[in-house]
């Protein structure tokens, strides 16, 4: 019970960051209604939450969620020139995509639950979490890189024959049409 006041505590400081995009629309919505923006913040949260149980559509939300603000932070992070918020939103398209490839063979089982697309929603906010370790740099280290470096080898190899494959039938179909 001790956490949850450090969490209310951190989750306000959040709130109050000039910095986020987020928090001048909080500002106004809390100034026009005088309700203290942690409540709209967890409000809004809270119909979120009933809308992917309940709506209509929710697979689209929760992958525009996964996708579109990654995907802005990532142009972000492009244009500036630190290195480690590249780093940061390289490892969430890893997570990203890996999770998209396991998810694949399971979907058809898991959507049939009324919370799974709160719960994919709340894994994509897991490996965004603007914490130093969040679920992507956590599945990343824990998971993927170890089968990377057990693996990357052998799949150097297997890539490095098909394309050496694919230049000798390109080669020999380009003399084949050369000689006819």
């Amino acid at each position: 019970m001790a956490r949850i006041p450090a969490m209310k505590e951190s989750l306000d400081k959040v709130l109050h960051d000039d910095s986020r995009i987020w928090t001048k629309y909080l500002a106004k919505i809390e100034k026009s209604t005088k309700v203290d923006r942690l409540y709209v913040f967890l409000g809004i949260v809270g119909l979120s939450a009933l809308y992917l149980i309940f709506g209509v559509g929710q697979q689209l939300v929760c992958n525009i969620f996964g996708f579109v603000y990654p995907a802005y932070c990532s142009m972000k992070a492009l244009e500036s020139p630190k290195k480690e918020d590249d780093t940061k939103w390289l490892t969430y398209w890893v997570v990203f995509a890996v999770f998209t490839i396991v998810e694949f063979f399971s979907n058809f089982i898991l959507s049939w639950f009324p919370v799974y697309w709160l719960f994919k929603c709340a894994f994509y906010m897991w490996l965004m979490a603007p914490i130093e370790k969040n679920g992507s740099k956590f599945l990343y280290l824990c998971a993927i890189r170890p089968a990377f470096q057990r693996y990357h080898g052998k799949v150097d190899k297997f890539i490095s024959s098909a394309q050496d494959a694919a230049v000798k039938v390109a080669t020999n179909s380009l003399l084949s049409e050369k000689n006819d």
